[in-house]
């Protein structure tokens, strides 16, 4: 964890993992801190996940933080303002060029919270997600526990027959599965 609190240094900070692993709770556990540190915070997400709420990000333990639903990527940097904060969630919904606007904001000072899916339910790397990976200050990887054996989780199962990349749902659709457990679809 990054210790250095600078308002003119900014960094990147990406929390990853499989679905049902507490991505969402820890972006809005750090965000909230931020908040009560008084720090001007900027929270986002992007429009086409709008599972439970339009204008909240909403963690699968109903936690919840008010953020403005974006369509693109560069709706960030032109609404974060003067933020010193900057959330996204389920960045991996994102276009490629979340990365540029996450570099841009972190070099213009921010910390930039990014949390998001770093594999797709083929258990391969998700959207800009590795990229991301790559120029983070600090990474933290979030374990679910396995829906068939209770061992820490790290994949995401579709339980649907759909083969589309992106499918935005919950428990109806997906499942928290450890390496053993997980099957992956078939081609």
């Amino acid at each position: 964890m990054l210790h250095v609190i600078d308002k003119d240094y900014g960094w990147i900070e990406v929390i990853c993992g499989s679905m049902f692993s507490g991505k969402s709770e820890e972006l809005i556990r750090r965000l909230r801190r931020a908040q009560i540190a008084q720090q001007e915070v900027a929270i986002f997400k992007p429009a086409i996940d709008d599972r439970y709420s339009a204008n909240h990000i909403v963690s699968h333990s109903e936690q919840q933080i008010p953020a403005i639903a974006v369509k693109t990527a560069w709706e960030i940097l032109e609404k974060s303002g003067d933020a010193h904060v900057v959330g996204i969630d389920e960045v991996q919904f994102f276009e490629p060029e979340i990365i540029e606007v996450c570099d841009k904001l972190a070099n213009d000072g921010k910390r930039v919270i990014c949390a998001g899916l770093d594999q797709d339910y083929r258990a391969q790397p998700f959207g800009s997600v590795p990229q991301l990976l790559a120029i983070a200050e600090s990474i933290t990887k979030t374990l679910a526990i396995c829906m068939c054996c209770g061992a820490p989780a790290n994949r995401t199962q579709r339980l649907s027959k759909d083969s589309n990349q992106v499918v935005v749902g919950a428990k109806e659709i997906y499942e928290a599965r450890c390496r053993k457990c997980y099957s992956a679809p078939s081609k």
